[in-house]
């Protein structure tokens, strides 16, 4: 079988092989359930602790304030309907943005409907939101507002120091959605009220994630049941999971910088080539602020559902947004909130592409735009 060239890293990860070698004592002989009082049980217990402590360590956090779940949606969910339902009585006005993931706007549509009111500020055209938008939506019965860290589609990094304390300063509960930047950004809560995250971004498992609640900030559960997560997350633990979640952040964190440096090049090698190779190529999102691995393009003339089935084709794996919005024909909502008109490509690079891979990219989509162009044209 020929090799693939992966290149769909915001979609997800390869499963790291240390990662794997972790998960599997509690995939076979050590498969308890944690929530028992005999010594197998006891063994996963101490897994999902020692996993805890490892988690905290890498943002900076205290064990106790870190929750495991089974995705970031679920994390999502969790923080921001939590936090709605918990401070209603301090207000009902939420604050968020017009390019978030849909684990976040819908979870908000899904609040509107119980009477909370949102506020979606707008970006601007380069998919960095203007801090003073967010400061003139603050109103007296704002309670929450959840900015996300890296944009899933386009990779902006916004600006969630200020943002941050801009909520502190007004006594605000602050949330961020962290899923695309834990592989890429060195990752401090210190003034963060929330953050979730998910493990197979960063080369752990799929099925896994985790929310940070800083020490005092409360929540109503979304899921009734046990006593598990402090009854924040009840249901019994993915032990494995959670034990490979916190391998591959630990591995990922410890790399953080040669990673980057090498996405880094890697990424600016394929949009200069790009850009000589094939005429008409717009980047999508600020082209300084945003993750080392990620690059957004359209191209005129160029549908990228046709081009991506080229790529497929030629075994490249890419896409033209978020996986979990995969299936839309249409414009995506961050496409349409920064001005874009046409459809994009987007490819996110790993420390584990080459520069064959990037020298092929450029071959088969060169060749393919000229044969859509060619097609249209006739």
């Amino acid at each position: 079988m020929n090799r693939y060239i992966y290149v769909d890293n915001s979609s997800t990860t390869r499963l790291n092989e240390s990662v794997l070698y972790k998960m599997l004592p509690y995939l076979k002989e050590n498969y308890g359930n944690a929530s028992t009082t005999y010594s197998l049980g006891k063994i996963s217990r101490k897994a999902i602790e020692e996993s805890r402590k490892k988690i905290a360590k890498c943002i900076n956090a205290n064990p106790e304030e870190i929750y495991f779940t089974a995705s970031g949606t679920e994390s999502d969910n969790m923080a921001i309907q939590g936090i709605a339902h918990k401070y209603m009585y301090k207000g009902k006005h939420i604050i968020t943005s017009n390019i978030e993931h849909l684990a976040v706007l819908n979870t908000c549509k899904k609040l509107e409907l119980e009477g909370f009111e949102v506020t979606y500020v707008e970006t601007q055209r380069n998919g960095i939101i203007d801090i003073e938008k967010i400061k003139e939506a603050i109103r007296e019965d704002t309670i929450l507002i959840s900015i996300m860290y890296v944009n899933n589609e386009i990779g902006t990094i916004q600006n969630i120091q200020e943002i941050s304390k801009l909520a502190k300063e007004k006594g605000i509960i602050f949330h961020t959605d962290a899923v695309q930047a834990m592989p890429h950004l060195k990752i401090d809560v210190k003034d963060i009220d929330a953050l979730t995250m998910s493990a197979h971004k960063f080369n752990g498992p799929k099925g896994v994630g985790a929310l940070y609640l800083k020490d005092g900030i409360n929540i109503n559960n979304v899921i009734c049941g046990g006593h598990q997560e402090n009854g924040i997350r009840p249901g019994t633990e993915n032990v494995a999971g959670i034990v490979g979640m916190a391998e591959a952040l630990e591995i990922t964190t410890n790399n953080l910088d040669k990673n980057n440096k090498k996405e880094k090049a890697l990424r600016d090698y394929l949009y200069n080539m790009l850009n000589s190779e094939i005429k008409g190529i717009a980047i999508n999102g600020d082209k300084e602020r945003r993750i080392n691995s990620n690059i957004n393009i359209s191209i005129d003339g160029v549908d990228s559902s046709e081009l991506m089935l080229f790529l497929d084709m030629n075994g490249i794996c890419a896409s033209g947004g978020s996986a979990c919005n995969s299936s839309q024909k249409e414009l995506s909502h961050v496409l349409k909130a920064i001005g874009q008109e046409n459809t994009a490509l987007r490819i996110t690079l790993s420390s584990e592409n080459t520069i064959y891979d990037i020298e092929k990219i450029v071959y088969v989509m060169k060749r393919s735009v000229n044969i859509i162009r060619n097609k249209k044209n006739n």
